[in-house]
């Protein structure tokens, strides 16, 4: 399957709200602004979960760009998707290496011998996908399952900024303002700016922050003096895998989840774009597969599929995945920017957060518009119970343990809404 060869929509689309389809494009320099806004949505999630499991964030944010663009050639560039550091890794690793939970992780080699494992292990689910073909996906996802499914990642995730990205009061009004400014973007402006409510509305608030904080001292300043201390360019510290049985048999089934995961992002895309993305089902497995065993290679974490990217496309319309190589690059020279990452760390914790209260709340959305698109019927009791029950799993965090091994309320949900629609639709003679 070939590369594509975009077809340059013009900035008038734009102003009159158009789609961008995945095959298509915006101008390099408009594309360019875009990926930006995608880096920057991704950026707080990337960083923050190596920093959870000790790993180096810049190697997180360079293996996810690499990452980024393995996904893109092995898709041939039909399946628009950034992938990113997953959280489905935290607990495992946490528990195979003996982390204490502060600073680098000593132990970080047998950590990454297991995630190049659970990466092998989820590119031989891709090849096996792309070998049965995609048929039995319909039959086990409908859209009751597959709305509830895309629903549940934003719902899931819902508790991220609103437990742990507010320190104090002052934050969580500075999540308000930043969750207004978007809107507001959103709403009252038209074209390009419009296009980029994420990351216009982060810059607003983030002025809005400053000026409360380091004008008026109603909170912890804006410290920006990382940046001038950060080199604009050097290398991170790349770590060899070190190969532990016991590490690779309790980290490898998270390849289990990864799946739960890309299931639901090639649904979400599939329904706002209204092009069947199932062909490339195991393609886009694969290409999630083998990213994961590049990042572990060179010390970075698990990669998966970045529900936050789903709801930028979601709010935009700018599905071209031509976006998401510019992202993937952007990046890459993040990685050996310490200055460039720098900058992006210097943006406010609460500032952060009320961006990713608007994404996430996007997905559930987006969830609940595939159930409408496809016309399903809560009159009947299979819907309604499958719906209801997968919608508290996922929103609840529903966590079910074997052993050492935690299938998290997304894998429950995902898992679960499957085999409670399959159980439901065994009807009586």
């Amino acid at each position: 399957m070939g590369m594509l060869d975009w077809t340059e929509k013009s900035s008038t689309v734009l102003q009159r709200g158009g789609v961008i389809a995945p095959d298509e494009r915006l101008s390099w320099p408009l594309t360019t602004v875009m990926g930006l806004q995608h880096v920057v949505a991704m950026f707080g999630a990337t960083v923050l979960a190596p920093i959870l499991m000790g790993f180096d964030p810049n190697i997180a944010i360079l293996m996810s760009g690499i990452g980024t663009l393995i996904f893109f050639v092995v898709t041939g560039g039909k399946v628009p998707s950034y992938l990113g550091s997953s959280f489905a890794f935290i607990g495992v690793v946490i528990a195979a290496s003996g982390f204490a939970g502060k600073g680098p992780n000593p132990n970080i080699g047998v950590a990454l011998g297991g995630i190049i494992a659970c990466g092998v292990v989820y590119t031989l689910i891709g090849a096996i996908v792309q070998r049965l073909g995609t048929g039995w996906i319909d039959r086990l996802m409908p859209p009751v399952v597959t709305g509830a499914v895309v629903a549940v990642i934003g719902l899931n995730l819902a508790s991220i900024p609103i437990k742990n990205m507010a320190a104090s009061n002052f934050d969580s009004w500075m999540q308000v303002l930043t969750f207004v400014s978007v809107a507001l973007v959103a709403v009252m402006t038209r074209g390009m700016v419009q296009r980029l409510l994420i990351l216009v509305g982060l810059i607003v608030a983030t002025l809005i922050y400053a000026l409360l904080t380091n004008g008026l001292g109603l909170g912890t300043p804006l410290d920006l003096s990382a940046i001038g201390n950060a080199a604009w360019a050097g290398a991170p510290g790349f770590t060899a895998p070190v190969f532990s049985a016991h590490a690779m048999l309790l980290i490898a089934p998270v390849a289990i989840i990864l799946v739960a995961e890309n299931l639901g992002h090639i649904k979400a895309v599939t329904a706002m774009t209204g092009k069947n993305l199932d062909a490339y089902m195991g393609r886009a497995f694969i290409g999630d597969g083998v990213a994961t065993i590049i990042s572990g290679s060179a010390g970075g974490t698990g990669v998966t599929t970045y529900a936050e990217n789903i709801g930028v496309m979601a709010a935009t319309k700018i599905y071209s995945t031509a976006v998401f190589v510019v992202a993937g690059l952007l990046a890459v020279v993040l990685g050996f920017s310490p200055k460039f990452g720098a900058l992006i760390q210097a943006i406010p914790l609460p500032v952060m957060g009320g961006v990713s209260i608007v994404v996430f709340g996007l997905i559930a959305v987006a969830g609940a518009k595939i159930w409408i698109d496809n016309r399903v019927d809560f009159s009947d009791n299979k819907n309604l119970l499958v719906a209801a029950i997968t919608l508290v799993l996922g929103t609840g965090d529903f966590t079910l343990k074997f052993g050492q091994f935690a299938l998290g309320g997304i894998g429950t949900a995902t898992f679960g809404a499957i085999l409670l629609n399959a159980l439901l639709s065994r009807r009586r003679a």
